[in-house]
C-alpha cells in the first residue's frame, strides 16, 4: 500500500442530458466485435436494429457469414423458410424481406434479442477528458443472445435426424480441445418402490389459484409484447459511426457526453447513509 501513491485528484462532472439513453449492452461474441463479416458487407448485406418501445425489447439482426467452408447453404434454405412462415403468423414486417420470384427463402441473419437486466445499484458511464471526470447515469443494461422461434428449432430438430456431424469448424477461431473420453459406467441396478399419493391439504387450496393468476399474467406480457410493433433503428458501430456514417452527427452526440455546466452540485447525504445503503454490508 506504500508504494500505491496518489497521482492525482480529478474534478468531477455530472450530467444527465443524455437520460434516459444510454445503455450497456452485452453480447457473447467472445474475441470478436459486433460487425459484419467481410465476406456479407463484400455483398452488401448490413447488420440492422429494431426496438419495442413499451415492452423495452431489443433485437439485432447480423448477416451470418456466407462462406461455403462455415455455412451450410442448403440447410438455411429450411431454416429460413421455418422462419419466414413464423414471422408470417406473428406479423413480424415480412414485407420488407426482399426476395425475388421463385426464389427460396434462406436464412441469412443472425437475430439477437435482448432481456432486461435490473439495476443493482447507480451504474454510471465515466470519461476522463482534459484531467476532469465527466459521468453519465445508465438507463438500463441490455444481455443479448441469439434467438431461435418454435419453428426454426422444430427445422433444426428434423434436419439433425440425416445431418452429418455437425457444422465444419470456423477456420478463424482456434481448435477446441480434444477432451479424452470417460470410461463407460456400469448401469445401476433398477429397484422396485411403490409409492401412495393423497389430496393437499385445504390451506393450500389457493395455490393453484395463485399459479393461474400468474401464468395468466405472464400469457397477457407474452401476447402484448407480440401484438407491438417493431420500430427501426439505425445500427451504427463506433469506428463507422464516428470516422464515417455520420461524423456530424456522430462527435455532436460524443460532445453531449461532457457537463458543459460548471455550477458546483452540493451533497445531501453524509458517509453514514451512503454505508447503510449497501446491501449486504
Amino acid at each position: 500500500m506504500d508504494s500505491d501513491e496518489l497521482v492525482c485528484v480529478l474534478p468531477i462532472h455530472y450530467s444527465n442530458s443524455l437520460s434516459p439513453n444510454v445503455h450497456i449492452h452485452q453480447f457473447p461474441l467472445l474475441s470478436r466485435p459486433l460487425q459484419t463479416p467481410p465476406a456479407a458487407t463484400v455483398s452488401g448485406k448490413r447488420i440492422h436494429a429494431r426496438i419495442k418501445p413499451v415492452t423495452r425489447r431489443l433485437e439485432i439482426h447480423v448477416p451470418v457469414d456466407p462462406r461455403p467452408e462455415v455455412w451450410n447453404g442448403e440447410r438455411s434454405k429450411d431454416l429460413g423458410a421455418a422462419r419466414q412462415e413464423d414471422d408470417r403468423e406473428k406479423n413480424q414486417d415480412v414485407g420488407k424481406m426482399k426476395q425475388r420470384e421463385g426464389e427460396e427463402p434462406r436464412l441469412t441473419e443472425v437475430r439477437m434479442r435482448s432481456e432486461l437486466i435490473p439495476h443493482e445499484g447507480a451504474y454510471m458511464l465515466g470519461v476522463v477528458r482534459n484531467g476532469h471526470l465527466h459521468l453519465q447515469p445508465i438507463s438500463e443494461m441490455h444481455q443479448f443472445r441469439p434467438t431461435l422461434t418454435v419453428d426454426v428449432r422444430e427445422a433444426m430438430q428434423g434436419s439433425d435426424e440425416d445431418s452429418d456431424d455437425g457444422p465444419p469448424p470456423d477456420p478463424d477461431e482456434p481448435p477446441p480441445v480434444q477432451i479424452a473420453s470417460k470410461k463407460e459406467k456400469k448401469p445401476l441396478e433398477v429397484k422396485e418402490v411403490q409409492v401412495s399419493a393423497r389430496k393437499a391439504a385445504d390451506d393450500k387450496g389457493n395455490l393453484q389459484g395463485g399459479l393461474s393468476a400468474v401464468r395468466r399474467e405472464m400469457l397477457l406480457a407474452i401476447r402484448a409484447e407480440e401484438d407491438e410493433v417493431w420500430q427501426d433503428l439505425d445500427f451504427c458501430d463506433g469506428e463507422v459511426f464516428f470516422f464515417f456514417a455520420l461524423p456530424a452527427e456522430g462527435h455532436e452526440v460524443f460532445e453531449a457526453v461532457f457537463a458543459q455546466s460548471e455550477e458546483h452540485l452540493e451533497c445531501k447525504s453524509d458517509i453514514t447513509a451512503f454505508l447503510k445503503g449497501i446491501k449486504g454490508l
